[in-house]
């Protein structure tokens, strides 16, 4: 099963795919690479399937009345909807909270949310500076991991120097990569410090592994790639990386070993039951435990502002700490390695070195001298030709979608909601393989140059959404998608309060016609880009849901049901779906 349903994407992205009649005169009239638009509804909803966690019928009206630019102009400056309140809120009406609160919240706002682009670059944000509650030293903390989805959330926008700070000094990512509590070496102890955050920020956070052009092509010497930074860089930072501990620590004299070993978490008592403030604030220094002694070094790279990329040796735990994320920020590979990243969340797996080029340019300067402009940077990766204008056959353009992605967009665009108003999915990784802060490992659920072995190594492509896609997933997600699909719609019989339902009643006048029926959903689905072979197997299939019988062949309310949920699943099933072009 797997091989053959690999080989349909591996199809999908490869080859060009013919259009269905109906859409033919609006798909590809070269507008899209003007600075504005959308200028068909099948751009607007393109553009609504990068931008947001899944188009609906009344955003692509909206987008298409107001432009590209209007749209992004209110979403930036859009107030951010955070995740903790709704975790506080749950907790004051008497509910335990735990994980499962914490994805309720990421759901809702993914759902619900008016800030779309800031939930939808939170969350690409959240597969790039890795936390997760499989890991013990934080899966007890979900008002902790919620506060540091807001941290995404209040910086998706922001400067990538300022995230990195905040990023650094969370207690969550403190333990998650074992910075917190960090000590200085003591060879009498046989104490050396950790080197995990100081490696993971590094490879994956910020320059990668390997040197980069500002295209994000790969820098060789002798025909091998240049390392951005060998042992040594990583033990100098880890040695920066140190003297960290919980805030508002009692210290008598500077801090004894017992107040730095058993500091309370924050204030006594604390503001609630079950949460404890200290996974809320930021890490401060202790002096005492900050190895400033001796020279340590850091990134060296052209332009370095540090002599070789050396720290002097002294300094306070901020200064150094300050210096040290200066170091890593300045670096010529940042743009382009967070570019890339950036560009395959939200619109294709393998951008031309030009397109990344080209937004690795805006984080370098947004055009007004500033380095790390987020808000730059995600415009950029919007509203690059390549992004607004569809692949011709000739180019491998698009990305798989993420197994969670088909459920949002699934119940965005037909409106689900439970009467309590709780979306209570809790373990989507079950069925999809993924949950919001809960990736296996801090590589993330699937690594960004991943290549299934066959046609799209053999085309030297990426596909990184595949390394989940397993017999198990593939299967799991397909069958939850039919389960919310059949089984969960407004109305149903033995409905529950808490159930999330698709609305399908505004859906069954479409479905008197099978043509007019795949056409709404070449849309709403698919941005009009269905084959015409795809187009037409729908419509005869959906043509046999029929009422023979009938004189006036009005199909009953069940026949034209049966035929929306047909052509939903069907088609949130097929290769041409999954791979989003």
């Amino acid at each position: 099963m797997k091989t053959s349903w690999l080989i349909l994407l591996a199809l999908a992205m490869s080859a060009p795919l013919p259009l269905s009649a109906a859409a033919d005169h609006i798909f590809d009239t070269g507008l899209e690479e003007r600075a504005e638009g959308p200028y068909s509804d099948a751009q607007a909803a393109r553009f609504l399937s990068q931008a947001t966690f899944g188009a609906t019928e009344a955003e692509i009206t909206r987008l298409r009345a107001i432009g590209y630019n209007a749209w992004l102009n209110e979403q930036f400056e859009a107030p951010a909807t955070e995740h903790l309140p709704y975790l506080q809120a749950q907790q004051a009406l008497g509910f335990e909270i735990y994980q499962n609160a914490r994805q309720e919240a990421w759901w809702d706002r993914a759902i619900t949310a008016d800030d779309q682009l800031r939930q939808r670059v939170a969350f690409a944000l959240s597969e790039i500076l890795v936390i997760s509650d499989q890991s013990g030293a934080i899966e007890g903390q979900p008002f902790g991991m919620a506060d540091y989805y807001d941290l995404l959330v209040n910086h998706a926008f922001g400067n990538y120097r300022e995230l990195l700070f905040e990023v650094t000094l969370s207690p969550l990512m403190g333990h998650y990569l074992s910075m917190f509590k960090n000590r200085k070496p003591d060879m009498a102890l046989n104490i050396r410090p950790d080197e995990n955050y100081a490696r993971e920020i590094m490879q994956l956070f910020s320059v990668g592994l390997v040197m980069l052009n500002p295209d994000g092509t790969v820098q060789t010497s002798g025909g091998q790639p240049i390392p951005t930074y060998d042992q040594f860089t990583i033990r100098g930072l880890a040695h920066v990386f140190t003297g960290w501990n919980w805030a508002d620590c009692p210290r008598d004299q500077g801090g004894q070993w017992w107040e730095w070993e058993f500091c309370p978490i924050g204030p006594v008592p604390y503001p609630e039951p079950g949460w404890d403030i200290g996974w809320l604030l930021q890490m401060e220094p202790w002096e005492s435990y900050h190895a400033s002694e001796g020279t340590k070094q850091l990134l060296a790279y052209p332009g370095v502002s540090l002599p070789n990329g050396v720290m002097p040796a002294g300094g306070l735990a901020m200064d150094n700490l300050n210096v040290a994320l200066d170091n890593v920020f300045e670096h010529p590979n940042v743009g382009p390695f967070l570019a890339k990243r950036l560009i395959q969340r939200l619109v294709s797996s393998n951008p031309t070195p030009a397109y990344v080029g080209r937004v690795a340019a805006a984080f370098d300067n947004n055009g007004s001298g500033v380095r790390g402009d987020l808000r730059a940077v995600v415009q950029a990766v919007l509203m690059d030709p390549e992004a607004r204008s569809v692949a011709p056959p000739s180019s491998h353009r698009g990305k798989v979608r993420e197994p969670l992605l088909r459920q949002t967009h699934l119940w965005r665009a037909f409106n689900a909601y439970s009467d309590v108003g709780r979306y209570n999915y809790w373990n989507p990784e079950f069925s999809f393989g993924q949950a919001a802060l809960r990736s296996p490992t801090v590589f993330n659920f699937f690594l960004p140059d991943f290549q299934p072995t066959g046609e799209l190594t053999d085309l030297d492509l990426v596909a990184p959404e595949f390394q989940i896609a397993t017999d198990p997933q593939i299967a799991s997600s397909s069958n939850a998608l039919g389960g919310s699909t059949y089984w969960a719609w407004r109305g149903q019989p033995g409905q529950q309060p808490e159930d999330v339902v698709l609305d399908l009643a505004p859906e069954l006048p479409y479905a008197q016609d099978p043509v007019v029926l795949v056409d709404r959903y070449d849309l709403l689905l698919m941005n009009r880009t269905m084959s015409t072979s795809m187009y037409q197997v729908l419509i005869s299939h959906l043509a046999t849901i029929d009422n023979d019988s009938n004189p006036n062949n009005t199909l009953p309310t069940e026949e034209r049901r049966r035929r929306v949920q047909d052509a939903i699943w069907l088609i949130q099933t097929s290769p041409e779906y999954v791979v989003e072009r």
